[in-house]
Order: C-alpha cells, then structure tokens, then sequence
C-alpha cells in the first residue's frame, strides 16, 4: 500500500475512490477547511481517467479518451493549470461515407451548414436555426448541472424553500422547458427529422445518442444524450479537446493541487466496507486491514456498489434496496487502445487534404464510422438480441498528431471508442469471442482505411467485463448508469436520494451516478462537497 498518512489520524471527511469526481470533492472540502482523506483500490489515481502504458514507450488514456465537460470553473478555482493540465484542440469531426466521400461537423456553424449543403440545401439551411434552438436547450441544461434535485415527494420546510428557489432562479426558462422535455421523451431519430431531411446529416448528430448507451437513435429518450455530449466548452467539435499527456494528466493535477492543500491520498486501499453504527456511517476498512474513521464519508464508487456491496442491505430501506437493484448499467461501450507505426490512411484522406477541408490540421484527429441512421440501428439491433454488432459505430482518435508525449518520435496512438459489445452475450461469452470481435473491430476500420492492420503494434482491447474489472464499474457502464429519463435528477440513481445524500447519516455520493451524470465533468464532485459543507455548517448553527 503506497501510504501518505498514519493509520489513526483524525479526518473530517474520508473519500473512497480517487476518481476525477473524487479528486474534485476532496479539493473543494479542503477549501473549506476540511481535513480529507482518499482511498483508492487501484495503485495509480485517475478512475477511467488515466493515461497507462500500452506498449514500451506508448501512453494511452486507456478508458475516457478526449476533453469536454471538465467545467472550466473547476479548472480555473482549482488552479488546474498551474498544475499541470494543457487542453490541446483536436480537429474538426469528419465523418467518412461510401468510397472516398464524407461529411464534417464543425463548431464553426458555416462549414458545417456548407458541408451539410452537399447533401442537402434543406438541411444546410436549417442547420443554424437547430443550432440556435439545440444550445438554447443546451444552457438551460449546462444551469441545472450545478443544482442540486430536490425531492417532489417531500414535505418538509427546508424542502419547500431549496424547491422555490429552484423554480425562482430559472423563472426565465418558461416555455423552453418544454424542449427539454421533448429531448428526455423523443428518439434522436425523431427530433432530428423535425429538422433534417438526409439520413447521413441526421447521422452526425445522432451518433452521440449511442455513445456509451444502450440505445439505437430510435429508441425513445435517445435525444437527450445528444445534448448531454455536446455541452462541453472547449476546442474542437461539440466542445472536444485532448489533454497533454493523456486524461490521467487531468486526475494528475487534480491530485496536486488536492495535497496542496493539505488532502491525503492512499493508493492500494480497497475498501471492504463502510462501516455502520446507529444508522451513522462511522469508519471504513479496507481489504488490508486498515481501518480509517471520520464524521463523513463520501464515495465516488458506483452507488450499486456503494449500496449493496460495502454498506450492505442490512442497513438500507427496502425501498432502496430494490431500486438499487433495478438501477441499469447494463453495458456495450468497448475501448481499443492501439499503439502503431502511423494512424490510419483513410481512402477520404487526400480528398480532406486536397479540400483544405481541416484548416491547420494535416489529418483528421477526431473521426466518427457510422454513415447513417440504419448502420447506427443495426449496430443497436444487434446487441439487443444479446450479440455484438456485426458492423460496429466507432470513434477513431488520434492524440498523437498533436501531442508528442505519448509515443516515440514518429510513433502514434489511436484511441477507438465504440459501440455496441454487450456485457453478456446470448449463447456465447467473452473468453471465446473477444478475438472474433477484435477481428470485427478491425473489419470495419479496413473499409474506410485499407491497410492499418499492417501498422499495429500492439492492441489493448477492453469490452464491458474488462472495464468493470479494472476500474470496478458495475457491467463496466462508462457513466455509472444509463442516462435515460427515469435515472436523471430527481431519479439518481434512486428516489428519495438524488441530493448526494444516502439513507445513512454522515455518508455521501459525488460519482456519476449521482446527477447531472457520467462523463469528465467534476460537477457530481462539486456538488456533493457544496452539500457536505451545507449539513455541517447547518450542524453549527
């Protein structure tokens, strides 16, 4: 166990997991004169944010792969900068079609709407005005991430106030409400045909509705997702960037400037359990035998296994207990992490040259495979009758064409995301179809760039099981629960408890499954922290 601390010290707050949203809470109690300690089962800090070697010489960010939601109100209160953290942009998303063709998706409304144009006046004329209407939609939501739901049920004084002053600071919001409704309730499919004509432009904007989620662009709901992708502020499409040195250099400076201020951190420490007295969580334990204690305690594991396996259901509510139970995490997110000789050759590349299509980028750093809606369909059709797809989405990215930190001189690092690999497969399983599916994976990149087999290296390849296995993520689901519309707000992960708090006194939750969600936000972290200090000041008083 590498240990910063005594065995017995006194903590105000301990803090299980040194996940980013861990790491954010940690800082923002230590800012308000807590004494903090972190516990983390692995050897290395991050969560999925981490950069890993894959190959001798070749960093990857082995599960969350590109910069969007980290708030830049968390980087700048935090001084991130300052310790380390640098958001390289990444280029315009390209999108490859048949032969040498393809569509591009750009934060610059004009070369979208001309890139649209190709395909359809229609569409490239109504892009501005979705636009507009998507980021109205866009700011409402970016707002409510910092709140905190309320419970409708309750009916208690405190509950009513923080309930009016909710409604009292979004009261401009008015009839713009009903878009949010819209986006939680309708397919991706059917929001976007109020709009589009073309199923390749509908295809661009659709594609987020299936990252990480068990969803076809037709499935109902699917239309919030897409606004939950693009809500990010930084460079690049839909707010994307990479980060020098790979995502662990997020969780990296996050620790900084965490013992900066006074915070410990221990890697190697599973927790076996929290401890429970009087319906007070009072200490934890780990695997190895230590035993901490402290008048809170947070967790930024999943609350499934916060619930079930390190509270247990002895101490719970019944009502709790099962939905906990009935909470969805079921997974077909995988990850490929590749080292090679060069990123792919994609047959649209001298075209994207030729076109000047990328501005100061050479090649295209941030790809999406799906040409239209029914390829990303029957990716989904696939996996909901229990099998991988036969043609999977994916995400091609390659940080290495602009940070040079991550492979030797020459050398390159593509990152694929995509979907859909089930946790389980029906009448099969993993052990004997992971290479069948790499084998897929593979397949599909050929189409659009012929040739890239000869350049790998090596190929770290993770599907839902191996992602629950190394970073404890129940089903290996990337956002610790689906985001659909009855595990949102007031609803996550169960009800009665979506303010950060649990049944039991004095413990916490500041991950992903609590509101607004999964991703690299910080947000859940943040908000948690703010509602600690809220209950301890209110002791106070």
């Amino acid at each position: 166990m590498n240990a910063d601390v005594t065995v017995g010290k006194v903590y105000d707050a301990i803090i299980i997991g040194a996940g980013h949203n861990g790491l954010v809470c940690a800082n923002y109690l230590a800012k308000a004169g807590q004494k903090v300690l972190v516990l983390e089962r692995r050897d290395v800090v991050g969560g999925a944010a981490v950069t890993e070697e894959i190959a001798p010489g070749f960093r990857a960010s082995i599960f969350s792969y590109l910069m969007s939601l980290l708030h830049p109100r968390i980087i700048r209160e935090l001084e991130l900068k300052k310790h380390g953290l640098e958001v390289l942009p990444c280029s315009d998303m390209v999108s490859p079609l048949d032969g040498e063709d393809y569509i591009l998706f750009s934060d610059n409304i004009a070369k979208s709407q001309a890139s649209f144009a190709r395909f359809s006046k229609h569409d490239a004329d109504m892009y501005p005005e979705f636009d507009r209407y998507l980021n109205e939609a866009a700011n409402i939501v970016r707002k409510l991430l910092w709140e905190t739901p309320v419970d409708p049920t309750k009916r208690d004084w405190r509950t009513f106030k923080d309930g009016a002053s909710l409604l009292w600071r979004h009261r401009k919001i008015g009839r713009k409400m009903y878009r949010i409704v819209d986006m939680l309730t309708m397919s991706a499919y059917d929001f976007l045909r109020e709009w589009f004509e073309d199923e390749r432009v509908m295809a661009v904007l659709a594609y987020y509705a299936s990252i990480g989620t068990f969803a076809g662009p037709k499935s109902p709901g699917s239309a919030y997702v897409i606004m939950h992708h693009i809500m990010g502020e930084h460079e690049g499409a839909g707010g994307w960037g990479f980060i020098k040195g790979g995502m662990g250099s997020i969780t990296q400076a996050l620790a900084s400037s965490a013992r900066e201020k006074g915070v410990d951190i221990v890697t190697g420490a599973p927790i076996r359990e929290v401890r429970v007295q009087n319906g007070r969580a009072t200490a934890v334990s780990t695997t190895t035998g230590e035993t901490y204690a402290a008048r809170t305690i947070i967790s930024n594991a999943s609350a499934k296994t916060l619930y079930l396996d390190l509270v247990g259901e002895t101490h719970l509510p019944e009502e709790v207990v099962r939905e906990i139970k009935g909470y969805r995490t079921f997974s077909t997110a995988f990850k490929m992490n590749i080292a090679c000789e060069r990123p792919p050759q994609y047959r649209i590349l001298d075209r994207v040259r030729r076109e000047g299509t990328l501005g100061n980028f050479d090649y295209p750093t941030y790809m999406h495979i799906a040409p239209d809606i029914d390829y990303l369909e029957r990716a989904y059709d696939d996996a909901k009758h229990g099998w991988y797809s036969s043609r999977p989405f994916i995400t091609p990215v390659v940080p290495t064409m602009v940070d040079t930190t991550l492979a030797p001189p020459g050398k390159h690092v593509v990152n694929l995301f995509g979907g859909h690999a089930p946790y389980t497969l029906k009448g099969g399983d993993w052990a004997s179809e992971k290479e069948n599916f790499r084998k897929t994976v593979f397949d599909t990149i050929e189409e659009y760039a012929p040739g890239f087999r000869d350049d790998v290296i090596e190929a770290q390849l993770l599907v839902a099981p191996d992602i629950e296995n190394i970073v404890n993520l129940p089903q290996g689901h990337i956002f610790h629960g689906e985001l659909s519309t009855d595990q949102l707000f007031f609803q996550r992960p169960v009800s009665g408890y979506a303010d950060y708090r649990t049944p039991v006194k004095g413990l916490y939750i500041c991950g992903s499954s609590m509101h607004p969600g999964g991703g690299v936000s910080g947000i859940p972290g943040f908000n948690a922290a703010r509602e600690v200090m809220r209950d301890i000041k209110a002791k106070r008083n």
